[in-house]
Formats: C-alpha cells, sequence, structure tokens
C-alpha cells in the first residue's frame, strides 16, 4: 500500500484485477482565528460603477445575510430562462463594513468565499484582490496589505455578475449563497487546505496515518517551530501524536510529513460513522501560531470489475440519488439544517450515496455526510469547452443558449478541479472524484462518426475529450492518490471509439443499463456502476442482479429548481421527494427496494377505458374518488406478504412473490372510509400504511420540527402545515391560500407548497397550500426570546403554535 501511495493509480497497470485504496479522512477544516462573516451584508441589485469604494453611499441598500440568493426572489418571468427555472439573473453588489483590532497589525488577514455565483469580483477598500468566474469554487484572497486597524473602516465589497442568466441546464441561484469566513493569522501558519491525512496501512489492530501540513511563512524573518499533531477520539482521548521541530525562512513554505499509530482504530462505516479528530498546532516555545481541527474517519474502499464495491472489505451496492444544490423557495442559499434534514431523508429511502449533480458542494453537506454515513461522489463539471446547450422556452424547445462555464473551461478548469481536490480530500464520505456529466453527450457538442446517422461533421470531434479530460485527472491525482476519479457518461459508444474510458478509474454509465453485459465482456478490467439512472425496476435488477455492477445513482433524489418544461412549469419533477419533503409514490417505491426497516404504502388512480390517447393512471396518495369509481391500487412493500382491508372488510392478501417488477395490485369499486395495507413478516404484523377519505376543509394543522431553537441568526425550524377536514385528514386537492404572521424573534425565509408550476414569491407571507399541504422555514435571529407563528385562511378555523429561541 505505502508503494500504491507514492504514485498515481493507473487500473490498468495492475498484476491484480482489483483496485484498491486506504484512506484516513476527514471534514472541513477549522481555522484558530476564523471569524463568521455571514452577517450584516448590504445588498443592491443592479451595477453601479463606484461601489467598490469605501465612500460609495450604501446607507439605503438591503441589509442581508449570507448565504443569500437574489434570483430565488423573483420575479419570475415567462421570458426568463426556462434551464434557471424563470428566475431573474443580472448584476448584484454587497458590501460589508468592519473594523480590525489594532492588536491584529502584524497578522495575515483573510478572506474564504466557500461559493458566489458567479463571475465575482472582489475588493477591499478599492483594491481588486480577485476574480472567480466559477459559481462554485470556493477560494480564498489575502487582504493583509490593503486592510485598515483600528478606529479606521474597512470595506469589503463583492460584485456579481450573472447577466447571463440563461448559462446552466438547471437553478444555479446568484450571490454569495454560501458562508463567508474572516481568517486572521499569524505570519507562520498552516497553509490554505493545507492538511492531508491518507493510511498506507489499516487493520482491525492498528493504523498508520501519513499527515501532510503545509506551512507558510510570510513573515520577514526564519521562525523555528514545532509542528504538534494529535489524533484525539470523540471523547476526548489522545490515541495518537507525533511533534516535528525545524525552521522556516521567510516567504516561503514547506510540506511536513509525519506519522502517527492508531492501535485498535475504529472504522468510519455507513452505519458507525465514527470520527476523530487531528489536533494540528504550530508552536513556538509554548506560544500558539496556528491551530487546526480536522474531524476524521477511518475506512477502507475499493473496487472490483467482476465483484463491485467493497467499503472496509464489505461487499455493498451504491443505492445512490444524484441531487442538485437548491432547496426549493430556498433557492441555493440553504441553511446547514436544512442540508441535513434533506441529507437524512435519503438515508430514511435506503440511499447510501449522494452524488453531487453537477458541481462541487458546500464543504457543510460534505461534513454532514461524514457524520450521517453517507458516499458521495463529488462531482466538478457539467460541460467542457465549447458550452452545451442552455434550453430557454422549456426542455428541447426553441433555440437553445450556448453560455456557461464552457466559455472559460480552457483557463479555469484544471484551477477549479485542483481546489475541489485539495478541499475535499479529507471527508471520508468521498468514494470518487468526477471530472464531469455528460461530457460525451452526442452532438453536444461533440460527434463522431461511430454515431453513424447522428453524426455531425461540423461539431467538434470527440478526440478533444481526451484534450480536455487528461489534464482534469492528472490534477485529482496529484492532490489525491487515494480515490479513483470518473466520469458519467452519455454514449458510452462514442465514449469507448476515442479511448475515454480508458483515463478514468472507475467508469459512469448514464442510462445505459444496456452496455454493461458486453462492456464486462469486451473490457474485462473496466470498473463499471449507474452514474445516472432511472428510477425504473429494470434499472435496479441490472444493479441488483449482476455482481460487476457496483451500484447505481437514481435522477434524482428531490425535485429540484429549473431543467424546467413551458412557463409556468419553473421546476424539475423527476425526484424520489418533492420540493416539501414529502415522498412520491416512487419514493415509496425505491423504499420499498432499498430500504431495510419493514414499509408498506398504497396509492391509488381511477381505472380507466384505453382511449385515443391511450392508457393514463396516475397514481397519488388519497382516498377521494366519484362513488362507484373502478379504483387500481397498486402496493409497495419489502414484507413477506401484504393485507388489504378497506373499512375492516377483508379486500384480500397477497405474497412478495406475486408482485410483477416489485408492485402488488389490486383492483376494486371505490367505497369512501379507510382503506389499509397491513405488511407482514412470518405471519406478525410489522408496518401497516392507510389511505382515509377527507370531508370537506375544516382548519389549518401546524406541526414544527422543533419547538426551541438557538438565537444564533442561522438555526430554522421546518414547519409543516396542512389543511384538514374535522377528523383531522388531510384534504388532497385543498389549494387554500394561506396568510402568515410572525411575531418575536424569528422570520420567514421561505413557504414551499411542492408545486412545479407554481410562481407565487416563496418569499412574501401569503402562499398557497398544494396538495393540502406545505413547508415552511422559519429562521431565528440573533437574540432570544418566545415566537408566535400564526396561519389564517379565509372559510377555515386558523391555526397558531409558539416556539422559543434561546441563546446558543
Amino acid at each position: 500500500c505505502d508503494s500504491m501511495m507514492g504514485r498515481n493509480l493507473d487500473i490498468r497497470r495492475f498484476p491484480i484485477r482489483t483496485f484498491w485504496m486506504l484512506l484516513l479522512s476527514g471534514c472541513m477544516l477549522t481555522t484558530l482565528n476564523a471569524e463568521d462573516f455571514d452577517f450584516d451584508w448590504r445588498f443592491s441589485h443592479g451595477d453601479f460603477a463606484t461601489a467598490m469604494i469605501p465612500d460609495f453611499d450604501d446607507s439605503q441598500w438591503r441589509m442581508v445575510q449570507v448565504p443569500h440568493d437574489w434570483s430565488v426572489e423573483g420575479p419570475f418571468r415567462a421570458d426568463l430562462g426556462s434551464g434557471n427555472g424563470y428566475a431573474p439573473g443580472g448584476i448584484g453588489w454587497y458590501r460589508k463594513h468592519f473594523k480590525l483590532n489594532p492588536d491584529h497589525a502584524d497578522k495575515v488577514i483573510g478572506i474564504e468565499f466557500d461559493g458566489v455565483y458567479d463571475h465575482s469580483e472582489v475588493w477591499i477598500n478599492g483594491y481588486l484582490v480577485g476574480r472567480r468566474p466559477s459559481g462554485y469554487s470556493s477560494f480564498r484572497y489575502e487582504l493583509t496589505p490593503h486592510v485598515k486597524f483600528g478606529n479606521a473602516e474597512n470595506v469589503l465589497a463583492v460584485r456579481v455578475d450573472h447577466t447571463r442568466f440563461a448559462d446552466s441546464r438547471w437553478y444555479t441561484g446568484s450571490g454569495i449563497y454560501r458562508h463567508v469566513r474572516l481568517t486572521i493569522q499569524n505570519p507562520l501558519h498552516i497553509g490554505h487546505w493545507g492538511i492531508y491525512v491518507t493510511t498506507p496501512k489499516l487493520t482491525d489492530d492498528t493504523c498508520t496515518a501519513r499527515i501532510e501540513t503545509t506551512l507558510e511563512n510570510d513573515g520577514s524573518t526564519a521562525e523555528t517551530f514545532d509542528l504538534q499533531s494529535d489524533i484525539v477520539t470523540a471523547q476526548g482521548r489522545i490515541v495518537g501524536l507525533a511533534t516535528t521541530s525545524t525552521t522556516l525562512a521567510p516567504d516561503k513554505q514547506e510540506t511536513l510529513v509525519q506519522t502517527v499509530n492508531i492501535d485498535n482504530p475504529q472504522r468510519w462505516s455507513l452505519e458507525s460513522p465514527t470520527l476523530y479528530t487531528l489536533k494540528s498546532r504550530v508552536l513556538n516555545r509554548d506560544l500558539v501560531l496556528d491551530e487546526r481541527d480536522t474531524p476524521f474517519g477511518l475506512r477502507t474502499l475499493r473496487f472490483d470489475p467482476d465483484k463491485g464495491f467493497f467499503l472496509n472489505e464489505k461487499s455493498m451496492k451504491i443505492k445512490g440519488v444524484c441531487l442538485h444544490h437548491d432547496a426549493g423557495c430556498l433557492g441555493a442559499a440553504v441553511p446547514d439544517k436544512v442540508l441535513r434534514h434533506r441529507l437524512l431523508l435519503m438515508k430514511t429511502l435506503g440511499a447510501n450515496a449522494i452524488r453531487t449533480s453537477h458541481n462541487p458542494p458546500a464543504p457543510e453537506l460534505l461534513d454532514i455526510c461524514d457524520q450521517i454515513g453517507l458516499l458521495v461522489q463529488d462531482e466538478a463539471f457539467d460541460e467542457f469547452t465549447p458550452p452545451k446547450n442552455k434550453w430557454v422556452q422549456g426542455r428541447n424547445v426553441g433555440q437553445p443558449s450556448r453560455f456557461g462555464y464552457g466559455e472559460f473551461f480552457n483557463q479555469w478548469s484544471v484551477i477549479d478541479m485542483r481546489d475541489m481536490v485539495r478541499r475535499d480530500r479529507n471527508h471520508p464520505c468521498i468514494i470518487m472524484w468526477s471530472i464531469g456529466n455528460e461530457i460525451d453527450y452526442p452532438n453536444d457538442p461533440f460527434s463522431h462518426p461511430v454515431l453513424n446517422n447522428r453524426y455531425r461533421p461540423d461539431h467538434p470531434p470527440a478526440e478533444n475529450l481526451i484534450k480536455y479530460a487528461r489534464p482534469l485527472v492528472e490534477v485529482a491525482k496529484r492532490w489525491d492518490k487515494t480515490r479513483p476519479v470518473t466520469a458519467a457518461l452519455a454514449s458510452i459508444t462514442m465514449s469507448n471509439a476515442v479511448g475515454l474510458p480508458q483515463l478514468l478509474d472507475v467508469v459512469g454509465y448514464n442510462y445505459q443499463e444496456q452496455y454493461y453485459e458486453a462492456d464486462h465482456r469486451n473490457y474485462p478490467l473496466r470498473f463499471i456502476y449507474g452514474s445516472e439512472n432511472g428510477d425504473s425496476y429494470r434499472a435496479w435488477t441490472a444493479v441488483r442482479d449482476n455482481e460487476y455492477i457496483s451500484g447505481q445513482f437514481l435522477w434524482t433524489g428531490i425535485d429540484y429548481l429549473g431543467e424546467a418544461n413551458r412557463w409556468p412549469n419553473r421546476a424539475n419533477g423527476a425526484g424520489l421527494v418533492d420540493m416539501c419533503g414529502n415522498l412520491k409514490p416512487i419514493g415509496w417505491f425505491r423504499k420499498s427496494l432499498w430500504a431495510a426497516q419493514p414499509m408498506v404504502y398504497i396509492c391509488a388512480s381511477p381505472i380507466r377505458e384505453r382511449g385515443a390517447r391511450g392508457w393514463r393512471a396516475r397514481y397519488v396518495e388519497t382516498w377521494n374518488w366519484p362513488v362507484d369509481q373502478n379504483v387500481s391500487v397498486l402496493c409497495y412493500s419489502n414484507c413477506d406478504e401484504v393485507s388489504l382491508t378497506l373499512n375492516d372488510r377483508p379486500i384480500g392478501s397477497k405474497s412478495a412473490s406475486e408482485a410483477r417488477d416489485g408492485v402488488l395490485a389490486w383492483q376494486l369499486p371505490f367505497e369512501a372510509g379507510t382503506l389499509k395495507a397491513k405488511g407482514l413478516k412470518n405471519g406478525r404484523t410489522v408496518c401497516e400504511y392507510v389511505l382515509q377519505t377527507a370531508g370537506p376543509a375544516q382548519h389549518v394543522a401546524l406541526s414544527p420540527d422543533v419547538t426551541e431553537i438557538r438565537a444564533d441568526g442561522k438555526d430554522v425550524c421546518l414547519l409543516s402545515f396542512e389543511i384538514q377536514d374535522e377528523q383531522g385528514v388531510r384534504v388532497p386537492d385543498a389549494q387554500t391560500e394561506l396568510h402568515f404572521s410572525v411575531s418575536g424573534p424569528a422570520h420567514l425565509i421561505g413557504i414551499e407548497n411542492g408545486n412545479l408550476s407554481s410562481v407565487e414569491s416563496p418569499k412574501d407571507l401569503i402562499h398557497k397550500a398544494y396538495l393540502g399541504r406545505g413547508l415552511a422555514f422559519l429562521q431565528s435571529r440573533r437574540t432570544p426570546g418566545p415566537i408566535i407563528v400564526e396561519v389564517n385562511a379565509d372559510g377555515l378555523t386558523s391555526a397558531k403554535v409558539a416556539l422559543n429561541s434561546q441563546q446558543p
């Protein structure tokens, strides 16, 4: 293993047929002197020629907190791009006024942005310190030469240019939509993303950790120091340590390598995501010059071309979902708690992996996956160059735009790939680096004669895929030699013709299950998995029944904004879960295939006669149908047997062996009341699901996920609302307009109902229910106190809920 750590992993050179690696990894590094810079920004939508000048008058600008996304604030319009969900783009400016302690006059001052969409320019006190065209890359700029200390005010100004709003195939958002930090460091300090930890050896008895720490001396004199690295358990017990003493010349950097042994290591796994903490300290005698805490986990992973994927030498199928970065009404500015809620929801479905489609995610998403036990395929790009088609009037409708990342790919792609790997390489959750999604999509833009009658000789040749992919693979391996590099390929035929899969360690197939068998036979050393797949039963059995297929990633886990059809549709409904977090029937179906916990679910649709337009049954979670209507009931379950009753009258029982493509079905005449399915294992009822006929809407019901939130300005309460009848049954067709009011130290940051074609503002206090329900997001202020949320609707009994905000 030591020899493998010292060179690039080229699977074609391996004498064995198993690609394997060992990794000690960790969460995002935290700096000792890092200040949360999310609060007290001034914002204005529009361009201002002199807004970078400190004396510019911003007194009338709106005060905002970042993460902030101005696109989701609307207004949504039909003349804007469908790819971006008909949301506005344009130019926006952010300005932040701050002072620095005079005691820090000899420090190194920096600013870190986790993501700004897009084409950002950053000024400090009128000096331009950097530009970044990519909206998904994290970056840091040094401010030291231009800042003031004491009573003098500093002004940080950020210009964001999303004028080309039709630059993506999905919703991107606009603005400083991820976290910001100010860093204050001693001249001798650990470099940005300067810690990298691997394990040349990991067994049940012992672990050898190899720690690389990059030190930088920005001072004018040589510094003698000790680098102390302690490995600490979650209970605070030190289980390994190393100390290195050296001297670093001025204006130089050096990477120190240490090894630490850990006895009786506890592995990170999906079932038990055990995390340690690496505590790195730079010491000059007893003075701490810099300190970093790095949570990490120990685990092994390997891919075998015949046996699939192994985590900690345990064979498992990757049951993954693709996720875009927006959260419906919140747009791209997603609070940490909401990210956690969404990821935990995917775990309840039985998913064990996330694909970050199609860009580097927020760092905190990876932190959460480390903590709760989810695997991650970390993806860099959706296109090479030239850019792909971006649909403006609806999917595959009209004339597309061709703006996007491809316009600056040649200049920035290697830098952005490098920064993604360096930022994320210490996370135990990450199992693959992806250099791109559907970069080989036929004729968008590349083409090749192997496409036969679809070949377009006027398009760029597919051989360019090799030209653009090779540097990305090389830079990924330069900064992390422990994980395979992959790509999600859309045309394996064209990619095979030019040799693109041979550059990759693991090869992703998007919607190409039909090629699994032949390619496994023709390329016996190739590691194959489904990088993007439909949610059909057959797409799953292609994974389940073929040991050599490592897994699949469904498109998609949750509905998302953009990639929309014609106006007013502004969101894509491919998810297993809607934008409120409610499982759709297809989500329950997936749960029946993936989840271990016993479950049963039923949904229904009227039985229609065949007509000129064919059979179009739509199954929904309701038992409200016309009298004498014949109804088809579908049942999804992972139990041995399911029994169905209507108003306590037996309808029948069916065993799992009677399922067709994983589904049990009954047909019966509708009768108002209660339809109940019971799941049985070994003849005993272990779960049940009920559909109940709803009467007229009578009241609003509110269900907060918590009754106490932290008064930190960031905590969130997820407040579900329903339109219910007198018996408390949700009225499934209610689209009642609701009026919200909030008193106390909190505010609503978004209201979502899951309607893909709703163009209501998600940010005001008036919103309709959809399917009789919805979800409101209530965020705390930075002061404690009682909170009251009240919801009123014409003709319905109002609802009120009391919460409390407490000091963190």
